[in-house]
C-alpha cells in the first residue's frame, strides 16, 4: 500500500489500521492471551515497514515494523509516523517496552486504534509519548478489540483480574472415529498424529510457561514432557503432574537428564494433603517439588486451586497435555480458553471419545488447517463477543 502525504487522511489511516488488524488476526492462536496487534511505519505518507505480533513471547508488532523499515532502505530520518492497532506497551514483560523503541526511532507522530483496556496500562504509553513531545492520535471505533482480539478482553476481564488464573490451552489427538487411543498396531499403540504434528507440539511447548498432565498419563505413557527440536527455548516450561496420592514412579523418564538439544523444566507434583510421607521424600530425592492442593473429594484435586497456584507462580500460558479423564474435567470446568484438536489419519481405536463435548461446545473464531496427513482445528472457548 502506497500513500502520498496529500492522501494521508482519517479515511486512509482507518483503512490502513483495518488492514493491519485483519492481518494480525492470523496469529491469534500463536499470541493468545496477548492481543493481535499490527503496526506500520510511514515516511511522507508511504508505508515503509509493516509488522505483527506473531508469537507469544516474541517481538511486538512495533518492533517488527521498525525492523522492516530499517531493511527498506528508506533513511530513518524520513520516518514520520507509526500506526498501531493498540496502544504501545509501556512496561517490560517478556520483551522491552515498545514506547522506548518508538522514542529511539525518532518518529514524531503516533496513531493508534484503541487504548490498552488493562486499567494498569490504559493511556500510560500514550502519555509517555506525549510527554516526550510526540503527536498522538487515537482513532476510536476502528479495528476494535471486540472484533480483532476478543480473547484479550476475556484475559483482562474484571473477574479474571480479581482471581487470576493462567491462559489454558488444551491439546489432544484423536482418531477419525473420535478415540484418543489408537489401535494397538498404530503408532506403537500411543501415537495418533503424524510427524509434522508432533514437531508442532514441540514448537508449542517452547511457547508456554508450564505443561500440565495427570498421573494416569505418566503411568500409561511415561512421557518426558520436554522441549525437543524444532522447539527451542532457554526457559523450558515447568512440568506439572496432578497426582493426588503420589503414584508417580521415582524412575519415571521425567527425572532423566535432558539429552543434547533437549530442554526440560522442573518437575512439580501436586497432591492431596496427607499424602504418603515416604513417597513424598522419595519423589523429592528423585528431583520433584511436591505441592499440596486442596481436594474436591478424597480422590482428586480441586482444579480452581490448581489454576490459582499456577497463576501465583507466574505461569501465564499453560498447555494441558493429558488423557481423556482429566481433559474432560478441565473442559467442563470452564478453565480451558483455547483448544488445538488434531485428528490423525487413523480409524478405530480404543477408549472414550470427546465427540459429545465437541458437538455441544461453543467454539469461537475456529480455524481449520492441515498438518501433514492430519487435520487440525484451533478455536477459543468461553468468548462472549
Amino acid at each position: 500500500m502506497n500513500m502520498t502525504a496529500q492522501t494521508l487522511n482519517p479515511e486512509v489511516l482507518g483503512s490502513l489500521l483495518d488492514r493491519l488488524g485483519h492481518e494480525a488476526g492470523r496469529f491469534r492462536f500463536e499470541v493468545a492471551p496477548n492481543p493481535c496487534v499490527g503496526a506500520a511505519v510511514l515516511a511522507a505518507g508511504e508505508v515503509v515497514g509493516m509488522g505483527y505480533h506473531e508469537t507469544y513471547g516474541g517481538p511486538h508488532a512495533e518492533i517488527q515494523a521498525l525492523a522492516v523499515a530499517r531493511a527498506s532502505g528508506v533513511p530513518q530520518a524520513d520516518w514520520d509516523t507509526i500506526a498501531v492497532t493498540l496502544e504501545p506497551c509501556s512496561t517490560t514483560g517478556k520483551t522491552p517496552p515498545c514506547v522506548k523503541a518508538i522514542l529511539d526511532s525518532g518518529i514524531q507522530n503516533v496513531v493508534v486504534s484503541q487504548l490498552d483496556p488493562n486499567p494498569s496500562h490504559e493511556g500510560r504509553g500514550l502519555r509517555m509519548l506525549e510527554d516526550a513531545g510526540l503527536t498522538v492520535r487515537v482513532m476510536d471505533g476502528i479495528c476494535r478489540l471486540e472484533d480483532v482480539s476478543p480473547h484479550f478482553l476475556r484475559w483482562v476481564a474484571n473477574e479474571r483480574v480479581r482471581r487470576p488464573r493462567p491462559w489454558m490451552i488444551a491439546k489432544w489427538a484423536q482418531t477419525m472415529t473420535g478415540q484418543m487411543t489408537p489401535p494397538a498396531d498404530v503408532g506403537e499403540g500411543r501415537w495418533i498424529s503424524g510427524q509434522e504434528s508432533l514437531m508442532e507440539v514441540q514448537l508449542l511447548r517452547a511457547k508456554v510457561d508450564a505443561l500440565v498432565t495427570g498421573v494416569g498419563t505418566v503411568l500409561a505413557d511415561n512421557p518426558r514432557l520436554s522441549v525437543r527440536p524444532p522447539g527451542r527455548t532457554e526457559h523450558p516450561p515447568a512440568r506439572i503432574i496432578l497426582d493426588s496420592w503420589l503414584r508417580t514412579p521415582t524412575d519415571a523418564r521425567l527425572f532423566e537428564e535432558p539429552a543434547e538439544g533437549e530442554s526440560a523444566g522442573p518437575v512439580i507434583i501436586m497432591c492431596l494433603p496427607g499424602s504418603n510421607a515416604v513417597r513424598w521424600r522419595a519423589l523429592e530425592q528423585a528431583g520433584a517439588r511436591i505441592v499440596e492442593i486442596r481436594g474436591e473429594d478424597r480422590k482428586r484435586l480441586r482444579l480452581l486451586d490448581v489454576q490459582s497456584w499456577l497463576a501465583r507462580e507466574g505461569h501465564s500460558r499453560v498447555l494441558l497435555e493429558t488423557g481423556p479423564t482429566l481433559l474432560r474435567r478441565y473442559l467442563e470446568s470452564g478453565f480451558v480458553d483455547q483448544v488445538r484438536m488434531i485428528t490423525g489419519n487413523v480409524r478405530g481405536g480404543e477408549g472414550p471419545s470427546l465427540a459429545d463435548w465437541i458437538q455441544e461446545a461453543k467454539l469461537k473464531q475456529p480455524m481449520m488447517r492441515e498438518s501433514g496427513s492430519d487435520s487440525v482445528m484451533e478455536a477459543f472457548l468461553g468468548l462472549e463477543f
